[in-house]
């Protein structure tokens, strides 16, 4: 993701740390934070909802009683109301800020958005979909990705319908962000027994993700209709069995880079990329670093 190209003319520094730039639309306020020096202990809060997603540079995040973690470019964290952050910037330069979108959320949106949500698409395990209580920390999917870069561009632009596109996209978002929920709590904290066939799925990837993996294959193994179970797996999880597949690779990919034995080689072929150079254009598409770049970065705080 990229900051629009005349995000300058509305910005003003006024601080080293966590300089904000705020842009105000009837559901939302998003606010862009830039970090120019290294910090520890930054603390901030909102009074809503929010939704924030690094662009450039790392945080290292701190919540309540949760252990600290890394917070990178195509990441997003979803937050309640009042919940405080303890931010450190370990690496934060006047030549190499951090970037960060911090996007408040309408309550009343997100209630009419579940509610519609539960009305025209039910989940298929019976239960209703519902805004999380706690924090929610994942990696960006190709469709939140491109609704956030959206956004960001809307900001800038002087349009007499901005308002209602940035509605519209923040009901997708909010309905984006529940799918991607519901798949987490699937493959995280094993929600579901043995005998589901999406959850039978999940675990065939993840345990075979060095190999070919295929929709039909997986969908033989589930006892489904190519087309069904295509279906059923977009309608539940919010991307498609090979957007999924290639999200877990990246993030074994990521996993084994950080091990300084293994060469990169053998990083992407064990993650089942048969390609070099694809596998070097999909990371840092996905990353914002080449893999040698990523991992030089990675040996660069041991």
């Amino acid at each position: 993701m990229q900051l629009p190209q005349n995000f300058s003319l509305f910005r003003r520094l006024d601080t080293l740390v966590e300089n904000k730039t705020s842009f105000t639309m009837e559901q939302a306020e998003v606010n862009i934070f830039e970090t120019h020096q290294q910090a520890e202990e930054v603390l901030l809060k909102f009074h809503q909802p929010v939704f924030a997603s690094m662009i450039r540079g790392k945080k290292v995040m701190k919540l309540r009683e949760q252990p600290s973690f890394e917070f990178l470019p195509g990441e997003s964290l979803l937050l309640p109301a009042d919940e405080t952050m303890c931010i450190n910037f370990p690496e934060a330069e006047i030549d190499n800020p951090t970037h960060c979108l911090a996007m408040t959320l309408s309550e009343d949106q997100i209630r009419k958005t579940i509610q519609s949500l539960n009305d025209s698409a039910p989940k298929g395990d019976g239960e209703e979909w519902a805004f999380t209580p706690s924090s929610f920390h994942f990696t960006n999917t190709v469709a939140i990705k491109q609704i956030i870069q959206r956004l960001l561009f809307l900001c800038t632009e002087d349009h007499p319908s901005k308002d209602l596109f940035a509605n519209l996209m923040l009901q997708e978002l909010i309905v984006r962000i529940l799918q991607a929920e519901a798949r987490a709590n699937y493959i995280e904290q094993g929600q579901v027994d043995d005998s589901n066939r999406l959850s039978f799925a999940i675990r065939y990837i993840r345990e075979h993700l060095g190999e070919s993996l295929t929709v039909e294959q997986i969908s033989q193994k589930v006892y489904m209709s190519e087309s069904n179970f295509y279906r059923v797996f977009k309608d539940h999880f919010g991307v498609t069995p090979v957007e999924f597949i290639n999200n877990e690779r990246m993030k074994l990919a990521r996993r084994m880079l950080e091990d300084s034995t293994r060469k990169v080689q053998d990083v992407y072929l064990s993650a089942g990329f048969n390609s070099g150079s694809y596998f070097n254009r999909v990371f840092k598409r996905k990353y914002g670093l080449s893999p040698k770049a990523y991992r030089e970065q990675v040996m660069g705080k041991c």
